[in-house]
């Protein structure tokens, strides 16, 4: 062994047998006292047994830890728990893996990360990659993207470049990198499946559609998989200004993050929600493009958070989120992306509720199922309205809707002066429903009508305050002459 070598020796032991060694991997191999390797399962692991080679494998560690990643810490765990208890002057521990130390191998990264750096040899191999280029005639210099079956959800593919797709070991990997590689490629897209990658009489490839991946019954721990540029991919890999935003929601929610950010589920954040889109509004209706900005910002937040939280769970992340929503607006308006033809906002409106008829899971019930029960009364009386309107159940004219407030203001009079407070209440009720019809057939939101006129009422109300400041003394000794003149000034200042 060579004076000054590191006190861990990380060897890559290349995609097949001994003839893929490097001389300096062989050189540590013979040389070495402890030998472990990740796994056993490797083609030069016979040449390395027929030479003398002893070592000892992990491969026990798979079967006694629920997952991939405990397992992975568990290996380095072992290998610095042997590091601490060697002593100076002894030959270097060796830990070996198949193809290239820093191609797709998680242990290697925990000890670069724990061990540093600085204590580690890392002794290069041919890798997979190399031999899955070399099988199928793919130059990375064109485009190569190299990814792990086990991470896809942390890193999807980018369906617009080649992609190797690696430990693809299992049918039931093979299954679930399916279902991820299918949100972002269509369900016929051509892939070759590799097996066995630059090892002589055991090379084995076939191109199949990836709906088929997980059909191929000689799937198994030498098995890649190449992905060809996709012509009609389900969704391009982006990166844009939202990515900074996820990326300091994931921090907070980690284990190093925010304590009360982590407690926060769903429901404890909904009232968030609801006053983040109200603040929004406030700006909408002062037309202050500045407060605008931030209160959006705000409202964006409540939508991240909730998209971290259920990727948290494993339900779905922010990139389903886009892609359903980007989807609905597609299929929503097929007047501009496909040929449907519809010329006014009426016919527009049409197909979108037989759309969604279509593509219900289940018949509706009633017209009105779809309106959430969470609405505010009067925009949840909006809406029920022009849902009504448009199976045609509706005023002919405007004078319709201002002969029916005429007629619940009278019922209303005579509810309040010979009927019991729950007929006033109703009539009440029927008088505000039909205000907000009139406000439909008006052309004006009620909803942001009432809080302009409530936001100029505080307006007017609170230069009354001040002019009663003014005069040395609290509002309720004021006369009610003074308030009203105050009144009329805070009309003609403030509107």
């Amino acid at each position: 062994m060579k004076a000054g070598t590191k006190p861990l020796i990380i060897v890559g032991l290349g995609p097949g047998g001994a003839g893929d060694l490097s001389l300096r991997a062989w050189e540590c191999l013979r040389a070495a006292d402890r030998i472990y390797l990740r796994t056993a399962r490797h083609p030069v692991v016979v040449d390395l047994e027929q030479r003398g080679v002893v070592f000892e494998s992990f491969d026990a560690v798979y079967e006694s830890t629920p997952d991939f990643e405990s397992a992975y810490a568990t290996m380095a765990r072992v290998i610095m728990d042997k590091l601490a208890e060697r002593r100076e002057p002894v030959p270097p521990l060796v830990f070996a893996v198949p193809g290239h130390p820093l191609l797709a191998e998680r242990v290697v990264q925990l000890l670069l990360a724990e061990v540093g750096r600085e204590q580690i040899e890392i002794v290069p191999g041919m890798s997979a990659v190399d031999a899955i280029c070399a099988a199928l005639g793919l130059d990375p210099g064109q485009g190569l993207c190299v990814l792990d079956a086990l991470q896809l959800a942390e890193q999807p593919p980018d369906p617009s470049k080649g992609t190797i797709l690696l430990q693809v070991y299992s049918q039931l990997v093979a299954a679930d990198a399916k279902i991820q590689l299918m949100e972002s490629y269509p369900d016929e897209q051509p892939i070759t499946v590799i097996r066995a990658a630059g090892i002589p009489g055991q090379e084995q490839a076939e191109t199949v559609a990836l709906f088929e991946l997980d059909r191929l019954l000689w799937v198994d721990h030498l098995t890649s998989v190449y992905i060809p540029p996709a012509e009609h991919p389900r969704r391009q890999l982006c990166q844009h200004a939202l990515d900074p935003l996820i990326s300091v929601m994931n921090t907070l929610l980690s284990p190093q993050g925010c304590p009360w950010d982590r407690e926060q589920t769903h429901l404890s954040i909904r009232p968030y929600l609801l006053e983040e889109a109200y603040e929004v509004l406030e700006a909408l209706n002062q037309q202050d493009m500045e407060k605008l900005e931030e209160e959006l910002g705000d409202l964006l937040l409540q939508i991240v958070f909730h998209a971290a939280l259920a990727e948290r769970d494993g339900i779905f992340g922010i990139d389903r989120v886009v892609r359903t929503i980007t989807e609905k607006m597609i299929e929503r308006h097929p007047h501009v992306f496909a040929a449907v033809t519809a010329k006014t906002s009426r016919e527009v409106l049409a197909n979108w509720e037989q759309i969604k008829k279509e593509r219900s899971k289940r018949p509706l019930l009633s017209f009105m199922e779809d309106i959430p029960t969470v609405l505010p009364a009067l925009l949840k009386a909006s809406k029920i309205q022009a849902k009504a309107a448009r199976v045609g159940f509706d005023w002919p004219t405007i004078e319709g809707p201002w002969a029916k407030v005429e007629e619940e203001a009278e019922e209303l009079r005579r509810a309040q002066a010979s009927g019991t407070a729950e007929q006033i209440a109703g009539e009440l009720g029927d008088l505000l429903f039909a205000t907000v019809n009139l406000a439909r057939f008006l052309k004006v939101d009620p909803e942001i009508a009432l809080l302009q006129t409530t936001a100029k009422f505080v307006a007017r109300f609170q230069y009354m305050e001040q002019k009663s400041r003014e005069e040395g003394r609290p509002m309720n000794q004021s006369t009610l002459a003074e308030l009203d003149k105050w009144w009329e000034e805070a009309k003609e200042k403030i509107g």
